[in-house]
Formats: C-alpha cells, structure tokens, sequence
C-alpha cells in the first residue's frame, strides 16, 4: 500500500518557466525527493467555476492555452497525460454538493506547466478540479473533504502564485532581477505565517499581511493554498518550504505538506 502523499502548493509560473533553468531543477528536484503518486489532482488558480468541476476524462483532450501574446513555441507543447475517470468519480464522492464534469475542459497552463516540470514523462494521470469560490473558509473546508485521497495514493496540488502582480512582471529587467518590495515584505510574512502554522493569518491575508492587495489585486492566485491546507490540515502535517526566491520579481515560494 503507498504511504500517505503530501500535499503540494506550488507558484506554477508563467510558460516561459520552462526556459529558466534555475526553476525548473527545482522543479524537478522536487518531485524526486517524493514516492511516485497514483494520480495527481491539481487546483489551478487559473479555472475558477462553480459547482465544483472535473476536467475532462477523454483521452486526447487538448490542453488549453489560456494565455496570450507570446511566441509560438509556447502554444506548441503538448502534455498527454493519462486521463484519470476513477480520481474523477472519487472527488464527486468526497465533495458536499454537486461535482460537473466539463467533458471538454483539458488542462491549463496552472496545470500542465508545473506537470511538464514534475512529471516530464507524462505516465501520472491528471484531473484538473474548479476553484468553485475565492471565500477562504470555503476552501478550506473543500480541501478537508478531499484529504482522504492522500492515503488513496494521490498528490493534490494547488497551483497559484505566493506573490502575482503583472504590473511587477518586467521581462526587460530579467528573471532574476531585485523583486519590489512589497512582494518581498508578503513572502517573508507567509514563510512566517506558515512556519508557525497560523491557519487562521493565513485565511485572514487580507487583513493583516503586508502590501496584501498589492501582492494579489486579485485573490485567485493565493486561494489553491486555502484548498491544500485543507487537505494537509485534516490529517495534521509539518510543512517545508520546497521552493523559494523570485521570478520577474514574484514570489515562487512552494511549499510541502507532510
């Protein structure tokens, strides 16, 4: 029987992450200090819908380049990993509420850009869940429903960003270019918060983090760690951090939930 899996969040960059070298070790390093998984379930940042809703089960579906303006190279990369029917049926089993299928809906680049980097052999199978609300609490108690996986042998991951203003994302001053310091102020604010394990700051980022609406104009990228803290927290968990430093001045802090 597979040991219990971890529970990821991680920030999944934009598509050119797979031109940075320095991340995509990380990346890869990362995945091999873990036991295999049987499948992985990934939250994005980047499908939000409510009810509940499960990618697509039908092998060959496309993935979807939701994004815009950049070279064609990006728009090329395929990632076929096997489709995951039986992952899908057990998230509508766990979930209190109805669970949709989109049976066209294939993986974004929240998805697949990290996958490509995690898993570059493509043999995990993969079902992509909706954020079906950006309220904390709600989130939170949607990872707590889906914690019992962990022990069913797959690795839940959400996908976001520790820091995500576009504004900061200047492609002339580099990758490794000095961050700005409100994105640097939140990092070190949420490394703390979740050294400690303080849930309740961490559900709360709005109201007591530094620079919190200039880190996240807009919440959805913040909010994959509500569900993944959910999952972790249900069963208890030590945390390490698996990822760290900045990118085009955002925080790809990730972390490992044990």
């Amino acid at each position: 029987m597979s040991e219990r899996q971890p529970v990821f969040f991680l920030s999944h960059g934009a598509p050119p992450l797979a031109d940075d070298a320095t991340w995509t070790r990380q990346l890869h390093d990362w995945s091999a200090r873990v036991e295999k998984p049987k499948n992985v379930l990934m939250v994005s940042a980047h499908w939000e819908n409510q009810p509940v809703t499960v990618s697509s089960t039908r092998e060959g579906t496309p993935l979807v380049y939701d994004f815009w303006g950049f070279p064609q190279k990006y728009y090329d990369v395929t990632y076929d990993a096997p489709v995951a029917p039986e992952l899908a049926a057990r998230v509508a089993g766990l979930v209190d509420g109805p669970v949709h299928q989109d049976p066209d809906r294939g993986l974004d680049h929240g998805a697949y850009v990290p996958m490509v980097e995690l898993f570059p052999e493509a043999d995990v199978p993969v079902v992509q869940m909706s954020l079906p609300t950006l309220d904390p609490t709600g989130l939170y108690e949607l990872g707590k429903r889906l914690a019992p996986l962990r022990d069913e042998g797959t690795l839940i991951i959400g996908s976001g960003f520790t820091t995500h203003n576009l504004r900061w994302f200047n492609p002339r001053a580099g990758a490794d270019a000095p961050a700005p310091a409100p994105s640097t102020e939140f990092d070190h604010w949420a490394a703390e918060a979740l050294e400690r394990r303080d849930i309740d700051a961490i559900l709360n980022f709005e109201m007591l983090a530094p620079a919190a609406h200039e880190a996240h104009p807009r919440t959805e990228h913040w909010a994959p760690l509500y569900v993944s803290l959910g999952a972790a927290e249900a069963t208890g968990h030590e945390n390490e951090v698996a990822v760290d430093g900045f990118w085009y001045g955002l925080s790809k802090r990730s972390w490992q939930f044990n």
